[in-house]
């Protein structure tokens, strides 16, 4: 499901998790973990660095810059929905040219056919029809 950019719901990973999923987390254990007691980054090696829980208020707006980064790299629905657009477009101008150019042929079609063949027509079916008549008779 896609939001927009004033429609995101705020994640449960905005807020802190509960002090018990804390001690969960750093203890395997459940428990209370204390105000004072500092989560130490087990790459750092100094252990006097505080690491920053996947629920601080600071990592929301990394989620919101991920989920732009994803949405401008990752999801091209935008693109392809132009691009379809315009083919149709342009596929529904070349068409309505294309059945132009056939009607105006077809309309010069019946014209021509109109004007020199039909008479040409009516003119061999008399010759003949009179021939035939003459033979007939005869």
């Amino acid at each position: 499901m896609r939001f927009r950019k004033e429609e995101t719901p705020q994640s449960p990973r905005c807020s802190p998790p509960p002090r018990e999923a804390l001690s969960e987390m750093s203890s395997g254990a459940p428990g209370i973990l204390s105000v004072n007691k500092t989560a130490e980054s087990p790459v750092s090696g100094s252990g006097n660095k505080r690491r920053d829980s996947l629920g601080s208020a600071s990592s929301c707006p990394i989620f919101k810059d991920v989920g732009e980064i994803y949405s401008r790299l990752l999801d091209h629905r935008p693109v392809i929905q132009g691009e379809i657009r315009y083919f149709i477009k342009e596929f529904e101008e070349k068409r309505g040219l294309r059945e132009l150019r056939v009607l105006e042929n077809l309309n010069n079609t019946i014209f021509e056919a109109n004007d020199k063949i039909l008479p040409k027509c009516e003119e061999v079916m008399h010759g003949n029809l009179n021939e035939i008549l003459k033979r007939s008779s005869d």
